[in-house]
């Protein structure tokens, strides 16, 4: 079994490890784009052609699935992925936990970059799928960019920023960007009220369902127990490389760090 990730940068180590950790016997291709990071600010088309050269790459390795471990990609790109590589590759897009963050009751917040908070995508989604909850949507203007170049100062400062701006009685919070995954705890713990009950507060990410749908759409089951003999392959802009040296700072790309790599 072998599963592919693409992304811009880094931000696909969440989705890589949940996949690693439901399945370590299955093969990994993640895939990135080094020369065209970030994929945020880019246009439309610019974005979809980009995300269409590193989805080709990976496509070249034969992989059983493909998951879309970018939020924007998934609301530009997705459409022609799907388009060129299904049905035989599943493509698998990546879309912000808003449904049960609601079901859980209480206000929520969602943290996204500033080009998606606000957006008519965003809004669709509340509409479609908070349920009527209050939800209070927070830009993170510069958080992706310092998760990945894992700019401990930068990641600190950009956190604090948006946990001021987020109302004190969200009882959930919705990680609207794959990166703002690989430092969850550190967002957590930027949003505890004194007194309060940490686990009141719950972050809602996308990788483990995205991890899920992956091993669905080809007819796997999880098996965490399995023996870890699946291989890793990392692409950057179509060429066989090294994890970024940033992925080491976090426990997903550590995780990833130790798997077998295939040259």
């Amino acid at each position: 079994m072998k599963i592919a990730l693409i992304d811009s940068g880094i931000g696909l180590l969440a989705a890589a490890a949940a996949v690693r950790r439901l399945r370590p016997d299955a093969d990994l291709v993640v895939s990135g784009d080094p020369d065209g990071m970030p994929w945020g600010p880019r246009t439309p088309e610019d974005l979809t052609g980009r995300a269409l050269d590193v989805a080709r790459a990976a496509a070249a390795l034969s992989p059983d699935a493909l998951i879309v471990a970018c939020n924007t990609a998934t609301v530009h790109a997705l459409p022609a992925l799907r388009a060129e590589l299904e049905p035989g590759i599943p493509v698998i897009g990546t879309v912000p936990a808003i449904k049960p963050a609601a079901a859980g009751g209480g206000p929520v917040a969602i943290w996204a970059t500033p080009a998606t908070t606000g957006s008519r995508y965003q809004r669709n989604l509340i509409a479609e799928f908070a349920g009527g909850a209050e939800v209070t949507e927070v830009p993170c203007p510069g958080l992706a960019d310092a998760v990945e170049q894992a700019d401990e100062a930068a990641i600190d400062r950009t956190v604090a920023a948006a946990a001021a701006l987020t109302p004190p009685g969200v009882r959930a919070v919705v990680l609207g960007c794959t990166h703002y995954e690989l430092v969850a705890e550190r967002i957590r713990a930027a949003l505890r009220q004194p007194g309060a009950d940490p686990l009141r507060l719950r972050l809602h990410g996308s990788a483990d369902a995205v991890a899920g749908q992956a091993l669905r759409r080809i007819g796997a089951e999880p098996a965490p127990d399995a023996p870890p003999t699946g291989r890793l392959t990392v692409l950057g802009g179509g060429r066989v490389t090294e994890l970024p040296t940033a992925a080491r700072a976090y426990v997903e790309g550590r995780l990833l760090a130790g798997v077998t790599a295939t040259r």
